[in-house]
């Protein structure tokens, strides 16, 4: 419900984040690290002017949603198909090595097993929104490396539904359940089969009659993703890869041009220049220091362990498919955002463990309020760094004698 509360909030979220993201900008950074320090000045966590609500969770939802279609139709579909078995390695070593990290890791602070095991899901995970919009800033989302970083996010997000739905499962019932795998296995197969021949027949069957009248493009274009995402989210995925898929099928080739360019100006509009702020400010409202060394000690390990499973994971999974070390470690940076994602499921984990301490099924609960500060806190500081180390790949990669394909791009986005 849009009330005085509301526009007012959104009203100083944009009026900061504004300035800061030009201040950002002109320091030669990504614009949404002002757009996230926005968040954390105006939040609880110093100046406590802006409070989380469900209306600014709604706008900041529908700007990840509408800058996710966006991405779609600036990507290539044949792109990513053509780099799927390296976008499945680098999600696999992307998953793995960070979840046995965070769960040793918290083992050795004293968490119990499952309490280790969930902390591990919250270093296994990949943002898909986050990497497209920084991709996107950095003009590199249509080369190959950033094809590879799209499909892995996808990926990543699939492999960490399938084991956190095991861990909850386990914890549940005390055992894994093959048939329930399966179910999301198949769910997922189905989704995408879905997404395939609506992309190759029905979309373009329509999009070839569209024209602009009173916006009908923008409209189909919103009807496309809202079914693609009810599709993901029937397949237990996030809403915002099937509004990813839908922006896969809008394409220039199969629609007038100026439609097209209608259609994205719109959805740039929107996400970009409305959205977006009010998402990357509202990551930083969730977070919350306990004042004690402990916590700090534990805090920093886990965001440092973040930070090096992903970059070693995904690196190692880059260079198993013969890809040069500097473009491995680009890679690895590349996947290292976290932020909502991180949210949603601390959010599902606080719930199931209340549930499950209320009857009696367990005794501790499935994560501390120390673990879940810190795993807060590192998808803060995992999407603030994200961007920055790729930056600093990027220059260093296109510094050099030997240019790689994304370095014409960067470099023409510095002089617009």
């Amino acid at each position: 419900m849009l009330t005085d509360h509301l526009i007012i909030s959104l009203l100083i979220i944009l009026t900061v984040a504004w300035p800061m993201g030009a201040l950002f900008v002109r320091l030669g950074l990504p614009v949404m690290l002002g757009q996230l320090l926005t968040g954390l000045l105006l939040g609880p966590a110093v100046l406590n002017v802006i409070h989380p609500s469900g209306a600014i969770s709604f706008l900041a939802d529908l700007g990840i949603f509408f800058a996710m279609f966006y991405a779609g139709m600036e990507m290539d579909p044949k792109e990513l198909l053509e780099h799927i078995w390296p976008s499945l390695a680098v999600a696999i070593g992307g998953f793995v090595l960070p979840f046995a990290l965070g769960f040793f890791t918290a083992r050795v602070f004293g968490g119990t097993v499952f309490q280790s095991l969930f902390v591990g899901i919250g270093l296994s995970i990949t943002a898909i929104a986050v990497q497209a919009v920084i991709l996107q800033e950095m003009e590199i989302h249509k080369t190959s490396i950033g094809h590879v970083i799209m499909g892995a996010a996808i990926a990543d997000d699939i492999i960490s539904l399938v084991g956190f739905s095991v861990l909850l499962g386990l914890v549940q019932t005390g055992t894994i359940e093959i048939s329930s795998i399966l179910t999301i296995i198949v769910k997922v197969v189905l989704f995408f089969a879905f997404t395939i021949l609506a992309g190759h027949f029905v979309i373009p069957f329509f999009t070839r009659k569209l024209d602009d009248y009173n916006a009908k493009g923008f409209t189909f274009a919103m009807i496309s993703a809202l079914v693609m995402a009810s599709a993901a989210e029937l397949a237990g995925l996030h809403t915002v890869i099937g509004a990813f898929l839908a922006g896969q099928f809008v394409r220039k080739e199969i629609m007038h041009e100026k439609i097209y360019n209608a259609i994205s100006d719109r959805f740039y509009g929107l996400s970009h220049g409305f959205l977006m702020p009010v998402f990357f400010a509202s990551l930083a409202f969730h977070i919350h220091f306990e004042w004690n060394l402990s916590f700090f000690v534990f805090a920093s390990v886990i965001t440092i362990v973040a930070i090096l499973g992903k970059l070693l994971g995904c690196g190692l999974g880059a260079l198993a498919f013969r890809f040069p070390m500097r473009q491995s470690a680009l890679i690895g940076f590349g996947m290292n955002g976290r932020g909502a994602v991180e949210l949603v499921i601390v959010a599902v984990v606080i719930g199931t463990s209340n549930d499950l301490l209320a009857r009696g099924t367990i005794s501790d609960p499935l994560l501390t309020q120390s673990q879940i500060s810190a795993l807060v806190l590192m998808a803060f500081i995992t999407t603030l760094m994200a961007p920055l180390m790729l930056k600093w790949s990027v220059l260093k990669t296109c510094s050099g004698s030997e240019k790689e394909q994304f370095c014409q791009l960067w470099s023409d986005s510095k002089k617009r």
